[in-house]
């Protein structure tokens, strides 16, 4: 069975989907999953629980999307950083993003996974780069361009994000895409991620349409 949870959207989300499908539409949407942990802790059950509740909501999200033909999803997954956190949890991690992500071959949209990603990092290794290619004298140094970091960057195949949005009511980026959502719309919402829903991100594509003209 496909791990994006199979169906239709209800009556009344068809209908508010057919209507937001008529403005400008997002072709790629970001998400700082955050809130697994504080979820778990609300609800009273271990962190694992926690984690698993939001993969199973990822499946749910890439559904909506699919729906609304929004076809190319990022998402992250897994900062370096989390790596400071207890190794029971960082395990379960791993076994369960292995568990699910393993899935995705069957799936008919473009998901995009950061794990073990920071955006510094990013942008310093395509820097890094660069710096070899002038080394190597396969670059002039006035090759060195905005555009030319682009296409050194990890997502160099796929467009920037139209919108970036994260959940549990943090209002900050923690380190992804910084570079590529430069020009998106960024959509911060107080909700715990496993407790996302349609309206949530239909509230998000609104804000983005709302401001499509200045973000272009």
């Amino acid at each position: 069975m496909s791990w994006i949870k199979e169906g239709e959207l209800s009556l009344w989300e068809r209908f508010c989907a057919n209507i937001i499908k008529a403005g400008p539409m997002p072709k790629h949407i970001a998400f700082i999953m955050d809130g697994n942990r504080r979820y778990a802790k609300k609800c009273q059950v271990e962190r694992q629980e926690g984690h698993s509740q939001g993969f199973n909501k990822l499946a749910e999200t890439l559904r909506w999307c699919l729906n609304l033909g929004i076809l190319e999803v990022t998402v992250y997954a897994f900062s370096i950083e989390n790596f400071k956190r207890s190794k029971s949890e960082v395990d379960g991690l791993m076994d369960l993003a292995r568990q699910k992500f393993s899935r995705l071959m069957e799936e008919k949209c473009f998901l995009n996974v950061c794990f073990a990603y920071t955006s510094r990092h990013e942008i310093s290794n395509a820097v890094r780069e660069m710096a070899w290619g002038v080394e190597q004298g396969l670059l002039d140094p006035s090759d060195i361009s905005e555009s030319l970091l682009d296409k050194c960057l990890y997502t160099n195949r796929s467009p920037h994000p139209d919108i970036l949005i994260r959940t549990s009511g943090e209002v900050r980026l923690s380190d992804f895409l910084l570079w590529q959502t430069s020009h998106s719309c960024l959509v911060f919402q107080p909700v715990l991620w496993p407790e996302y829903t349609f309206w949530n991100l239909f509230e998000a594509i609104l804000q983005f349409q709302m401001n499509h003209s200045v973000l272009q």
